[in-house]
């Protein structure tokens, strides 16, 4: 139990100013290896779906352009990048090797089985796109290159995939969170939340009006003319 409070005491850290600066403050010149650390496992391990993926991205994008901030993000953007991409390689050799097993199985207490039926429907759906499309879908972002994995999707296409999807990732919530604290101090690092929140919700919100239109036009092409 206490070992599950200071995981959530963790990742609240890294949603708040006090709680990220105090991180960076604490690891020093470390800070960019546990960040890479954390995208990594966010996008690498499916047994981690719940560690913060875009919003992470923004709020760091955000801190490199606060005025005296240590964070460069032309360093720490590449570094994430990698990350990323190697996260999901890894994600997908995990899924060639152990996702066949998974799916047999009725229940896993490592794995939300219900999880990869959702990123199993969303790659049915987009195809290959879907390993750049679920870079903005939470949840689905991590579980998307274990069903690659799983149906044997040629390694060379899906690499392919992979960098696009993390190069367009990593560089517009970057690119977002610094432009909005270009424009603010770290004093109204609220205002940095509230977009956050937008980046972490939007991916959502598309998916559910895209759901509402498909099941609108089915609707309309069912009915008597």
């Amino acid at each position: 139990m206490e070992s599950i409070q200071q995981a959530i005491e963790f990742i609240r850290q890294l949603m708040s100013r006090d709680g990220l600066n105090g991180l960076l403050e604490s690891w020093g010149p470390w800070f960019p290896a546990l960040m890479f650390l954390i995208i990594f496992c966010e996008t690498g391990l499916v047994a981690l779906p719940f560690l913060p993926g875009d919003s992470l991205l923004f709020a760091l994008g955000a801190l490199c352009a606060f005025e005296g901030s240590p964070l460069n993000i032309w360093v720490l953007g590449p570094l994430l990048l990698v990350a990323a991409i190697l996260g999901d390689a890894v994600n997908y050799h995990l899924g060639a090797w152990f996702g066949p097993a998974v799916f047999r199985a009725q229940d896993s207490w490592l794995l939300n089985k219900n999880h990869l039926l959702k990123a199993q429907a969303f790659y049915e759906k987009y195809g290959g796109k879907t390993v750049i499309l679920a870079r903005f879908v939470p949840i689905v972002r991590t579980f998307a290159p274990f069903v690659a994995g799983i149906g044997a999707m040629k390694y060379s296409r899906f690499l392919l995939f992979n960098v696009i999807g993390a190069v367009a990732w990593v560089a517009l919530c970057m690119s977002g969170g610094y432009l909005l604290g270009s424009k603010l101090s770290d004093k109204h690092f609220e205002l940095v939340l509230v977009g956050i929140v937008l980046v972490s919700v939007l991916p959502m919100v598309w998916e559910w009006w895209t759901h509402r239109k498909a099941a609108q036009l089915a609707a309309k092409a069912q009915s008597p003319s």
